[in-house]
């Protein structure tokens, strides 16, 4: 699959901010790892700026192991060192400077961060990438999705199997049994794009549907789903529409992935090693 000319090609007067400016709400103290892990990946697919926004006792550690071209918002946190309600208004603030806002990365299901997630979900006017805890914070609420503002590149969720049964309530082995009919419906339903992951993740926006045949088993690692979620939110940052951002990201994760595992082998495989090898997938869909 070639990738669209908007993401190969560059105007000579071009500066950072054509390519989006995304904020990307993720990590706690536990899960830090899941917030560079996106960032980077966003960076590695063309973004032109990341900024994390980040529980602020974990800014100093954070500094030390994340990309220097990535910036970070320190915000309020709970006594249990995760995000919570009291940073919801600086946050509002900086996501007016935003182009696309990524919620859920590592940031736990603490009562606080999850209200806080859905808070910035249904108030949101602009594309937004909604993955992990963000999806926990759905469950229940699913009516949240129905009430996003944003008209343009919409809302996307990327769920895994786990997280779309309990988003829906019923099993894990019923998603897997109607992947692509339940992605379908869930999607017109609540007006999103639906990317369910797995193997031949499906990509569907209620009319479109795209069955990915690129990646492998050895993808099933801690932060795979991480990249991939800074991967699509690059994509939307350099305008194009929900769901081809969605497939070219899901595609070109899942090549980056095949080319590391002929590298690394599947077993050795880490969602690092994804992230190293996104540019030789973009140079082999050029």
């Amino acid at each position: 699959m070639r990738l669209p000319t908007r993401l190969l090609r560059r105007s000579p007067d071009a500066h950072k901010g054509d390519f989006g400016n995304i904020f990307i709400l993720a990590g706690s103290a536990r899960f830090s790892g899941a917030a560079v892990l996106c960032a980077e990946a966003a960076l590695r697919s063309g973004a032109g700026l990341v900024t994390l926004g980040i529980p602020k006792g974990i800014n100093n550690a954070l500094i030390k192991i994340k990309p220097k071209e990535v910036m970070t918002l320190p915000l309020a946190q709970t006594k249990e060192g995760v995000l919570g309600l009291a940073g919801y208004k600086k946050i509002r603030e900086f996501s007016k400077e935003a182009d696309v806002l990524v919620v859920g990365p590592g940031l736990t299901q603490n009562k606080s961060t999850q209200a806080l997630a859905r808070k910035i979900i249904s108030g949101a006017d602009k594309p937004m990438v909604i993955d992990a805890d963000g999806l926990n914070a759905l469950a229940k609420h699913l009516n949240l999705l129905r009430r996003t503002k944003d008209e343009g590149r919409g809302t996307i969720i990327t769920p895994h199997p786990g997280e779309m049964a309990r988003l829906l309530g019923i099993s894990v082995k019923e998603v897997q049994a109607k992947r692509k009919v339940l992605a379908q419906g869930f999607a017109k339903s609540y007006n999103c794009i639906v990317v369910l992951k797995g193997h031949q993740t499906v990509v569907v926006d209620g009319k479109r549907v795209y069955l990915n045949n690129t990646g492998n088993p050895g993808m099933s690692t801690a932060g795979s789903g991480d990249v991939l979620s800074g991967m699509i939110a690059a994509f939307l940052g350099q305008k194009l529409d929900g769901f081809t951002a969605a497939k070219y990201a899901v595609y070109l994760h899942g090549l980056a992935g095949d080319l590391a595992a002929k590298e690394k082998t599947q077993i050795s495989l880490i969602a690092s090693d994804i992230i190293a090898k996104i540019p030789e997938a973009v140079k082999k869909s050029s």
